[in-house]
């Protein structure tokens, strides 16, 4: 039934739908019935902690052994552009977010908690990770790097099947249960009189983060303007398209034929187009990066919780690469992004539902944000290795 309410209604209005009532029920459920949702989220988040490096192991390395398939210069370039691209958004975000958070946090204060009462569980269940968040990372890298250079097939065939095994988990248990435990998660900060607070902060904080993300399409485009002497503005518009497309499905694999075709048309090689497109969208990520990066930032603020600049420098840098899996599967990006909340940040799961419950409120516009600077990578890729110049269709 879930399976089939999340096809026909969508998981974002799920979401939407669980913070609502979950604010609505903490204002009249009594104690008990709080505590049963909070035994859940407690269960619901051992085996999230459990599944997280399992996530990591059976996302990125494979996708790390496909990306190295066919290596060479241009593959080279693009990751390297992609990847800094990604790491600069979310510099964007956090030098953004330093100025302005601190003060909207602090504007929410008059929705402060009168009672902080923490609610227990009726029993605990500890389901330990198998690994800690670092060693899925170091062996991810391990096994990626080693299926390239050892030509690895059989190996690189086990961590597909793997990777399958994974994103059904993730498509089957989590994305499904996630309503539940945002709906738990609202309830019991409701109760505890944390909602309200958190509710009036992100009001504004997702303003700022659309403002961003097309600040953000902005410079990517006037870099790729600048190197090949066009128009910025006339190459950010011909990607309009590959943009609407990526907001109304939320997907960078689905927008990746009008990525393609727009990318053709702003004058890009057929064959560099068809290299760099599918390749950035699963290695490009500036919107996602930007929009985590910010809301992980407000987590920290409204928690009290250290967020110095080398400290979210290292998660970015983490994060960059662990996203590389994220367009694979539903919601992959944050999904991803749990180990580095975790390991980096200490992020609590509570903390951790709350930045899933965020980012797939704002989805659309991180994928729309994605693809449509993959167009400026390619861009700049075919500057640097295209002999002689395209028209571009108009």
């Amino acid at each position: 039934m879930q399976a089939v309410m999340k096809h026909k209604i969508g998981l974002l209005p799920l979401i939407i739908l669980a913070i609502i009532l979950g604010v609505v029920a903490g204002n009249f459920f009594q104690e008990g019935l709080v505590r049963v949702f909070v035994t859940f989220n407690a269960i619901f988040g051992q085996f999230l902690g459990f599944m997280v490096p399992l996530i990591i192991v059976g996302l990125v390395t494979p996708a790390i052994a496909n990306i190295g398939e066919g290596a060479g210069r241009m593959l080279i370039a693009t990751v390297v552009l992609a990847y800094a691209d990604t790491v600069i958004a979310g510099l964007i975000g956090y030098g953004t977010g330093t100025i302005f958070f601190p003060s909207m946090v602090e504007s929410a204060q008059g929705f402060a908690p009168e009672k902080a009462v923490e609610l227990a569980t009726y029993f605990d269940i500890k389901i330990p990770p198998l690994l800690d968040v670092m060693s899925a990372l170091v062996l991810s890298f391990v096994m990626g790097l080693g299926i390239i250079y050892t030509h690895a097939g059989n190996l690189q065939n086990i961590f597909n099947e793997f990777q399958d095994i994974v994103g059904m988990v993730i498509a089957k248990v989590i994305i499904p249960l996630l309503p539940i435990y945002i709906f738990g998660i609202f309830t019991n900060m409701t109760f505890t009189g944390q909602a309200y607070r958190i509710l009036a902060v992100f009001a504004q904080i997702i303003l700022v983060i659309v403002v961003l993300h097309i600040f953000i399409l902005i410079y990517e485009f006037v870099v790729a303007g600048g190197l090949t002497h066009r128009n910025p503005f006339r190459l950010l518009w011909r990607m309009l398209p590959a943009y609407l497309t990526a907001l109304g499905t939320s997907s960078s694999a689905a927008t990746i034929p009008v990525t393609l075709r727009q990318t053709i048309r702003n004058g890009v090689g057929e064959h560099i187009a068809g290299f760099t497109i599918p390749l950035c969208a699963t290695i490009h990520m500036p919107g996602s990066m930007m929009k985590i990066t910010c809301c992980a930032l407000t987590v920290c603020l409204i928690n009290g919780m250290p967020h110095d600049f080398p400290l979210f420098l290292n998660f970015m840098l983490l994060l960059a690469v662990c996203m590389v899996a994220g367009p694979g599967v539903p919601g992959g990006a944050i999904m991803a992004a749990l180990g580095p909340l975790a390991s980096v940040l200490g992020f609590n799961s509570d903390m951790q539902a709350l930045m899933i419950a965020l980012y797939i409120a704002m989805d659309s516009f991180g994928t729309a944000c994605n693809v449509t600077g993959d167009g400026a990578i390619a861009i700049i890729i075919n500057r640097m290795f295209h002999k002689g110049r395209n028209i571009p269709v108009e």
